[in-house]
């Protein structure tokens, strides 16, 4: 099975790829087969200079329900050590373009996980977040109990991790787990919408915020700063930086280039 198989990709605008989980029989759940497409694809367009942002969805149904569990309830601590998730899971996180996840239906355990691996986090009234891990005897193994701490804090992160719970869109956006919260018929071209906006924007001045944020979220406040410190002087060599500070006080219209 290729990545084509199990993710739909898709240019709907310059420098957009949208890229759709397809296997709609289960609710979009992450098998093995859907992690590597996952790791593979965000590691060709993470090298792709053309892709300016990159949009994650589902459909109608799910984002996606977790993991499928056929492929756990009989699986040994070796099998799972040698499958190598975190490897996986790290090359979606490394990507350093702009990632926007379009959430509708559901996202539980591992689906709600990727999605916290995106910057940004468009969510349909209809959507349902969570992580049921819990409840069948394990626990989060793609991140959660760190990302969605730093996120909306221990004491809700703790209910959330602990109960296993689900919780919808309003309540996500309430805590700081969702940027905006839409129709679900919205979700997609406000996402769309969203990555073009950005992807118009100067290339390298969004790849250091990019970084500068999970630098201080990753590492600390004063690494954050560090970093940011050292990314501010180097945007000033870009003819982007020129561009857009002269078009500012010439009031018109910037036309960025990425360089």
């Amino acid at each position: 099975m290729n990545a084509q198989d199990v993710i739909l990709e898709t240019r709907p605008a310059d420098g957009v790829v949208l890229l759709r989980l397809n296997r709609p029989e289960v609710l979009n759940a992450l098998n093995i087969a859907l992690r590597h497409a996952l790791a593979e694809t965000f590691a060709r367009l993470d090298a792709d200079e053309s892709v300016k942002v990159i949009v994650l969805t589902g459909n109608e149904r799910a984002f996606c329900a977790g993991a499928d569990l056929t492929e756990y309830v009989d699986a040994t601590p070796v099998e799972i050590v040698n499958r190598n998730m975190g490897r996986l899971w790290d090359t979606v996180a490394a990507c350093r373009k702009p990632v926007i996840a379009a959430v509708r239906g559901h996202a539980l355990g591992g689906g709600c996980e990727l999605a916290m691996h995106a910057d940004i986090i468009i969510a349909g009234k209809g959507a349902s977040f969570g992580q049921p891990e819990v409840k069948v005897g394990i626990m989060p193994g793609g991140g959660a109990t760190q990302r969605l701490t730093r996120a909306v804090g221990k004491f809700a992160a703790m209910k959330i991790l602990l109960s296993g719970e689900p919780f919808k869109a309003d309540a996500a956006l309430a805590m700081g787990l969702a940027s905006e919260v839409l129709e679900d018929s919205e979700v997609e071209a406000r996402a769309l919408q969203l990555a073009g906006q950005l992807a118009a924007l100067p290339g390298m001045a969004l790849r250091f915020i990019k970084e500068a944020v999970l630098q201080g979220m990753n590492n600390g406040l004063d690494a954050g700063l560090e970093f940011e410190r050292k990314c501010f002087p180097i945007l000033f060599s870009t003819a982007d930086k020129t561009e857009g500070m002269r078009a500012r006080l010439d009031k018109r219209p910037a036309k960025f280039t990425g360089t």
